[in-house]
């Protein structure tokens, strides 16, 4: 389904209003110290940590450009964030359109495939090297 040009504005400024208040919440809120903030389900049941297992942790810290920190809490934030970044640039503001195959290169069969071998390869070596 094609959406109009005024839902993909739409769309993009109710996700950038998300993403700023959200901002808002961990640049001033460190979830280490709150107990409001969501703990991992699968933490608390195994013992073990998943792939997202300390993600708001490095997002305060990312917000306070703190970046060695924000990879000791989840190595895989800060590299995920600028591709999630470029994904909706891509997605909602005609990036398909001008760089096609940025698109296919980010985005495409391979690099989910990469992605899912990543997140799980992470998963795995951060429960052994723990």
């Amino acid at each position: 389904m094609l959406l109009s040009k005024r839902k993909k504005i739409s769309i993009g400024a109710a996700i950038s209003l998300l993403l700023v208040a959200v901002a808002f919440i961990f640049y001033f809120l460190d979830p280490a110290d709150y107990l409001f903030f969501p703990k991992c389900p699968f933490l608390m049941i195994t013992g073990l940590e998943c792939p997202g297992c300390g993600s708001q942790r490095a997002i305060h810290e990312l917000l306070h450009f703190r970046i060695g920190e924000a990879f000791t809490q989840n190595a895989v934030v800060p590299i995920a964030i600028p591709y999630i970044f470029l994904g909706i640039y891509l997605d909602l503001f005609r990036g398909k359109e001008k760089y096609p195959r940025l698109e296919r290169f980010f985005f495409g069969k391979w690099a989910g495939i990469i992605v899912i071998v990543i997140f799980i390869s992470y998963w795995i070596l951060r429960n052994i090297f723990k």
